[in-house]
């Protein structure tokens, strides 16, 4: 894939745009007369501050599936949890690695130092603090030609109020991945298209970050570089409550690795489909499906519609009006700043984030996975008991 025709419709941070010439001509000429494009996350919404920390996982019992001469499997995870008051000391990380920010903004053709893509708000290596006793576990896995990153404002918001978020990149799958000392990692052929293929990878991939998160609780190290682990970390997972969360591809792989490994609870899909066996099988555990009025939602997906007639646990899909794909993630912050340097029309933009207000796409984010995993891993709260008058751009689905 070149760089004019930017990442497919399940990718992350920018999708189906043509860049007209390598860049529009007025991005290339006036960089050094304009100030540079500046995204921050806004802050989470709950009590308590954060603390992360990465690392990397080698699974020596499988070769790479995207790179043959690669005789192991690597993966970057992050853990993301509720951090003790007065974790200042600790720096903040960046939105995105440094070295991956920079390969991933020069891959979508922008001038290096165009874009500012800022900080996170959790402190990297802070003691574990939030409520008393283990936290659930909630896993997140990124769309197709996507990143970890992607998904930081609804991890650090559940975080925030007390979970404990692992997020996970699949290489060469991933749009980018770095690893430590700086080696980054994109897919060869400049993205995916072999979705059959993917989905078996990725579950292998969650059920490996799983093997490796129970080394962690047993007071193990899960990587292999040693990254110092954070005070109380091991002792803050709970293991009997976990739950996962996908946007696109990876709501298809957090529906079938719940099928391959009952370990997981509870399954969120953002604008996900459904494919392999979980489609015919079903599922008998939780699962949440938000869905949009467009082209890939329940109503023209027949595979999708087949999964939802098989789930016989407690089930829900959410429509959200005015959404598209990329409404789901810090997409629908980071799409509208980048855009104009981008050559997308508004037309284009609007095909991708919706006509959604962004602090209402940002209200969902915050609002409904978190109501989710509190019913189901917490056994509180209400909001999904049916139609809210706070949010009545989203309709319910039994």
């Amino acid at each position: 894939m070149n760089r004019r025709t930017l990442l497919t419709s399940c990718a992350g941070l920018v999708t189906a745009a043509t860049i007209p010439g390598p860049l529009a001509s007025a991005a290339v000429a006036r960089p050094q007369r304009e100030e540079p494009v500046r995204f921050q996350l806004p802050a989470p919404s709950g009590p308590y501050p954060l603390g992360t920390v990465a690392f990397h996982l080698v699974d020596t019992t499988r070769p790479d599936p995207w790179v043959p001469s690669r005789p192991c499997r690597q993966l970057m995870i992050s853990i993301w949890y509720p951090a003790r008051s007065g974790s200042a000391p600790h720096p903040t990380v960046p939105w995105m690695p440094p070295a991956a920010a920079d390969r991933y903004l020069s891959f979508l053709g922008l001038p290096p130092g165009r874009v500012r893509l800022g900080c996170a708000h959790a402190h990297e290596g802070a003691p574990v603090g939030g409520p008393p006793g283990p936290l659930p576990v909630v896993l997140y896995s990124p769309g197709a030609n996507a990143s970890r990153s992607f998904g930081t404002g609804i991890v650090e918001d559940l975080a925030s109020h007390g979970y404990l978020v692992v997020t996970v990149d699949h290489t060469y799958d991933a749009a980018v991945v770095e690893f430590p000392g700086g080696r980054v990692e994109m897919n060869p052929a400049g993205g995916i298209s072999d979705y059959a293929k993917a989905l078996p990878v990725r579950t292998a991939d969650i059920r490996f970050v799983l093997d490796r998160v129970a080394v962690l609780r047993s007071g193990g190290h899960p990587g292999v570089c040693r990254t110092p682990l954070p005070t109380g970390l091991p002792g803050a997972l709970d293991l009997r409550r976990v739950g996962m969360l996908g946007h696109s591809l990876g709501g298809a792989t957090t529906a079938a690795t719940m099928l391959a490994d009952g370990r997981i609870a509870a399954g969120a899909s953002l604008d996900g489909g459904a494919a392999g066996p979980v489609v015919d099988a079903g599922l008998d555990r939780p699962f949440l499906v938000v869905d949009t009025p467009g082209k890939g939602g329940m109503e023209n997906n027949p595979a999708l519609r087949a999964f939802w007639s098989h789930l016989r646990g407690w089930r829900l899909c959410l429509t959200v009006q005015g959404a598209a794909h990329q409404t789901f993630g810090d997409d629908a912050l980071i799409l509208p700043l980048v855009a104009p340097l981008l050559g997308m029309s508004p037309h284009d933009l609007e095909g991708e984030v919706g006509t959604i207000p962004r602090h209402r796409a940002q209200a969902f984010q915050r609002a409904y996975p978190r109501a989710f995993f509190d019913l189901h891993l917490r056994d509180r709260g209400r909001l999904l008991d049916g139609p809210s008058p706070d949010f009545p751009e989203v309709g319910y689905t039994r």
